[in-house]
C-alpha cells in the first residue's frame, strides 16, 4: 500500500496540514549557533542521529566512538536536519540538569510516549506542575519510611529464592530467564510498598495479565522503530498537546501495545482505590507505610496545591508500577549478568556477605539491617558499578527554552581549530546528554573505564568530582530536580535482593558463551536500554543465566 491508497478524512488532513505548517514555522523562527561544533554525519538528513542512534547494534557502539573521536562534547542532527548538541561533560550535564536546569524542558516527541502510557505523573509533569507532584510524593520517600520496607525486600527476595530453589530440586543446575523472574519479584514488591496490594506476580508466574503486559514494554516501544515512525514522532516537538493526546486512539502498534498495558493497569488502579479510598482512615493512615496512604492523606488536604485528581492520581500508581519494578529488575538482571562474567568478584561478594551474616547472628538476630548492607564494600560497590556500565536510561534529550552559554569541564576544539570552553545555544536547540558517554569519562572513573571494576568506587574520591548525579555521581537516576524520587528505595532493594541470592546461588553465563562475547547485546531502545539475544531480537528482550546452588 503507498500513500496515494489511503484516503485522508477531511478533519485528519486538517490536523496534518496544521502540524506540517508548525513544523515548517519552529524549524524558520529556529537559529543556528552550532555549525562551529564538530560532530559527526546522519545516515537520516530527515529525522536525524536518533535513527543512527536507534539503529546501532548495542549501546555505546555510537556515542564512545564519537567521545573518543570529538571529546565529550559534539554536533548532531536533529529533525528535519536542525542543529543538536550531545554532551557527556560533567560540567555541561551539571548546568543543564542543576544549576539552569529550569531553561531545559523535556522534548514533547520523548515525553508524551510516557503521557500515552500512563497518564500526568511526575516523571511526564514539567515546571511548576513537577514542582507540586514531587511536593506531595517526597514524604513517602523518606529514609525513615525507606528503611521501614526492607523487611518486604527481603520477604519477597526470600520467595524468588524459593521459587529457584524449586526449579533446582532434581537437578543441579537449571539455566533461567532471570529477567523474567526478577521482573516479577520487583513487581510484587512495588505492589505492596506502593500500594498494600498483592500484584501476585510470582506466584501466577506466566498467568500473570500484568506482569505480562509490562514484560518487555520498552523493547516493544521504541527499539528499531521504523522510520516513518520516526518522522512521525519527530513531529510531535511542534504540535499542541490537545493534538498529540488523539494519537492515544492509533489503531497500530506501538499505541494498540501502550493502550493495551494502560487498559490493564487502569483496572488493576481502579480496584486498589475501590478498596482503599472508602477505608481511609487519618489516624489509622500515619501508620500505614504504603506510598498510597500518603497521597491519598493527601488529598484530603484543603490546600489545593497538596492534591492531585483522579486522573493524576492513577497516574502516578501506574508510573510507580512501572518505574518501581522494570528499571529495578533491568539493573538487578545486568548486575547479576556480570556477576557470571566475573566469577571471582562473585565469589569475594559471597565471601564478605557471608562474613556479614555470621556477625548479625552474633548479635543475635537473622536480619540484615540497611546499615550491615552498607558495610560490605564488594556489595554496594557492585550495584554501582552495574549501574555505571548499564544504566538503564542511556541518554535524556532536553530543549533550551532560551538562549543560553553553557559551560564545558573538558575544552573541544571547533571545526577551525579554536580551542571552545562553552558552547552559546538557542532556545529551541536540542541538548542530548549522554548517560552512558559520561559514565565511560577515564577523567572520571579512570583510566579502565570501559572495564566493569566495582574495586574503582574504593578508589576514586567522588567528593573531587564535579557533582552530577544523585548516587555515586551516577547519572542511572538522572540528576537536579527531576532525578528519580525513588532512587534510594531501588538501592536498598537491590541490596537486599543481591544480598539474598548470592548467599543462596552461583550464577553462571549458559553454555556456549564466555565473558569475551555473550548472547546478550545491550540493545538501544528509545532513551533506554534492554538486553536482547544476539542476532534473535524477535525473541523479545531477555537474559538467561545458568543458576546453581552457591558453594558451601
Amino acid at each position: 500500500m503507498t500513500i496515494t491508497d489511503i484516503e485522508i478524512a477531511p478533519p485528519t488532513a486538517v490536523l496534518l496540514g496544521l502540524g506540517f505548517f508548525l513544523v515548517v514555522l519552529g524549524l524558520l523562527r529556529r537559529r543556528r549557533s552550532l555549525k562551529h561544533i564538530r560532530g559527526p554525519p546522519t545516515a537520516s538528513r530527515l529525522i536525524g542521529h536518533e535513527y543512527d542512534l536507534n539503529r546501532q547494534p548495542e549501546v555505546g557502539d555510537l556515542e564512545f566512538k564519537w567521545l573518543r573521536e570529538y571529546g565529550p562534547t559534539w554536533k548532531i542532527s536533529g529533525f528535519l536536519g536542525t542543529d543538536g548538541l550531545m554532551t557527556a561533560d560533567p560540567k555541561a550535564l551539571q548546568h543543564v540538569f542543576q544549576k539552569a536546569s529550569g531553561n531545559y524542558l523535556k522534548k514533547n516527541s520523548q515525553n508524551h510516549i510516557g503521557w500515552l502510557m500512563a497518564g500526568p505523573n511526575i516523571a511526564w509533569s514539567q515546571g511548576e506542575a513537577h514542582t507540586r507532584h514531587r511536593r506531595i510524593m517526597s514524604p513517602a520517600f523518606s529514609n525513615a519510611r525507606l528503611k521501614s520496607f526492607l523487611p518486604l525486600f527481603q520477604r519477597i527476595g526470600g520467595k524468588l529464592t524459593e521459587k529457584w530453589k524449586g526449579e533446582l530440586l532434581n537437578v543441579n543446575e537449571a539455566e533461567l530467564s532471570v529477567d523474567t523472574w526478577l521482573s516479577r519479584a520487583t513487581l510484587d514488591v512495588i505492589g505492596e510498598a506502593a500500594f498494600d496490594y498483592d500484584y501476585g506476580a510470582l506466584d501466577d508466574g506466566d498467568q500473570s495479565v500484568l506482569a505480562k503486559e509490562y514484560h518487555g514494554i520498552f523493547k516493544d516501544t521504541d527499539y528499531m522503530l521504523p522510520k516513518a515512525t520516526m518522522f512521525f514522532r519527530g513531529s510531535w516537538d511542534y504540535l499542541p498537546l490537545p493534538i498529540l493526546k488523539l494519537f492515544k486512539y492509533i489503531p497500530v502498534a506501538p499505541f494498540t501495545r501502550l493502550r493495551r498495558l494502560n487498559n490493564v493497569f487502569t483496572a488493576y488502579g481502579k480496584q486498589i482505590l475501590r478498596e482503599k479510598v472508602p477505608e481511609f482512615d487519618a489516624e489509622k493512615s500515619a501508620k500505614n507505610k504504603d506510598i498510597m496512604s500518603i497521597l491519598i492523606k493527601a488529598n484530603a488536604s484543603s490546600d489545593e496545591k497538596m492534591r492531585l485528581s483522579d486522573e493524576e492520581l492513577l497516574a502516578e500508581m501506574f508510573a510507580l508500577t512501572l518505574a518501581g519494578h522494570e528499571t529495578t529488575s533491568m539493573a538487578l538482571t545486568f548486575l547479576l549478568y556480570e556477576l557470571a562474567r566475573h566469577p571471582e568478584y562473585q565469589a569475594r561478594l559471597r565471601k564478605e556477605i557471608r562474613e556479614a551474616r555470621a556477625r548479625v547472628n552474633a548479635r543475635g538476630e537473622s536480619d540484615f539491617t540497611v546499615e550491615d548492607f552498607d558495610s560490605i564494600p564488594t556489595l554496594i560497590n557492585a550495584i554501582k558499578e552495574s549501574l555505571r556500565v548499564h544504566p538503564a536510561a542511556v541518554l535524556l534529550p532536553r530543549v533550551a527554552t532560551k538562549d543560553d552559554v553553557i559551560p564545558l569541564a573538558y575544552p573541544i576544539t571547533s571545526t577551525t581549530g579554536e580551542v571552545i570552553t562553552e558552547v552559546p545555544v538557542s532556545k529551541g536547540h536540542v541538548i542530548v546528554a549522554s548517560f552512558a558517554s559520561y559514565q565511560r569519562l577515564p577523567d572520571v572513573w579512570g583510566e579502565d573505564a570501559d572495564v566493569w571494576n566495582p574495586d574503582r568506587f574504593s578508589r576514586i574520591d567522588i567528593g573531587k568530582q564535579t557533582n552530577v548525579g544523585v548516587f555515586a555521581n551516577l547519572l542511572a537516576f538522572s540528576a537536579g530536580t527531576n532525578a528519580c524520587i525513588g532512587w534510594r528505595f531501588s538501592i536498598i532493594e537491590q541490596q537486599a535482593f543481591v544480598a539474598e541470592l548470592i548467599e543462596s546461588f552461583q550464577f553462571s553465563l549458559p553454555a556456549g558463551s564466555s565473558p569475551e562475547k555473550t548472547e546478550v547485546v545491550r540493545a538501544p531502545s528509545g532513551t533506554a536500554m534492554v538486553p536482547v539475544i544476539r542476532d534473535k531480537p524477535e525473541l523479545g528482550s531477555g537474559l538467561r543465566l545458568r543458576v546453581s546452588f552457591a558453594p558451601a
